[in-house]
């Protein structure tokens, strides 16, 4: 670990970048290694990426948390949206399928467009109140809620959003607003997700807290608060295609 933490921390950009990519690169076999693999592949990407925050957390100044009732607000308001809108428009796999088609018929070969995963149901799979139905519910809270949100707003609200405007971008302070980069970022953020409106508007929200506020802490709670919020209302109400 040693080895790994000196690679990380000896350069700005990959202790913002590598950590992140870690993560989501994991995500891509969620589900191809078996059936049980949605699961424990999630377990196995969730305790790296703890591993990873910790091994980078004094070489990123603004991977902390921070409290305001703007966080507050903004949380709780990207999680009413992202349920609220989710009927009225196409999701991910329903572009995908609109633009696999369009090239079949301009033959074309199949474009890289993402792939949609089966969405979580731990107590169809292993039993409803299932020890292991409530580890996997367990996992997947505290995953998305504590170790998700540092990970993914250093890379997209520090990183990339500064990267794009300039690439000495720690010389950019995060108060600063560039309206391209802040545009393309939320446009790359909103399609890594199923729901890739609400998380267009997700991005543009916490991109604008942190320029508000000038530091990453809120923008890093306001996506607790969301994730949080989501993971209630997925198990409260047995929602899981938001999984």
């Amino acid at each position: 670990m040693g080895v790994l933490r000196n690679l990380l921390v000896g350069s700005p950009v990959r202790a913002r970048v590598v950590p992140f990519l870690i993560f989501a690169g994991l995500t891509l076999f969620q589900g191809l290694l078996g059936p049980g693999s949605l699961y424990w592949v999630y377990l196995v990407k969730t305790i790296l990426g703890a591993a990873l925050i910790a091994l980078v957390w004094g070489a990123v100044p603004e991977m902390r948390w921070a409290w305001s009732w703007q966080a507050l607000v903004v949380g709780v308001g990207v999680f009413v949206i992202w349920v609220g809108a989710d009927p009225f428009y196409p999701h991910l796999e329903t572009l995908t399928r609109v633009l696999e088609a369009w090239a079949r018929r301009l033959g074309l070969p199949p474009l890289p467009v993402p792939g949609v995963t089966k969405a979580w149901n731990p107590g169809a799979d292993f039993g409803a109140g299932s020890p292991v139905a409530r580890g996997v519910l367990v996992t997947r809270l505290m995953g998305s809620s504590l170790v998700v949100p540092p990970l993914e707003e250093v890379f997209y609200r520090s990183f990339l959003y500064r990267y794009l405007a300039q690439h000495r971008f720690l010389d950019m302070p995060l108060r600063q607003v560039r309206w391209t980069p802040f545009l393309v970022t939320a446009v790359v953020f909103g399609l890594g997700h199923r729901e890739w409106l609400a998380g267009i508007l997700c991005g543009l929200a916490y991109q604008w807290l942190a320029c508000r506020r000038g530091r990453l802490g809120e923008a890093i709670t306001a996506h607790t608060i969301t994730n949080l919020l989501l993971g209630l209302w997925v198990v409260g109400r047995g929602q899981w295609q938001f999984w």
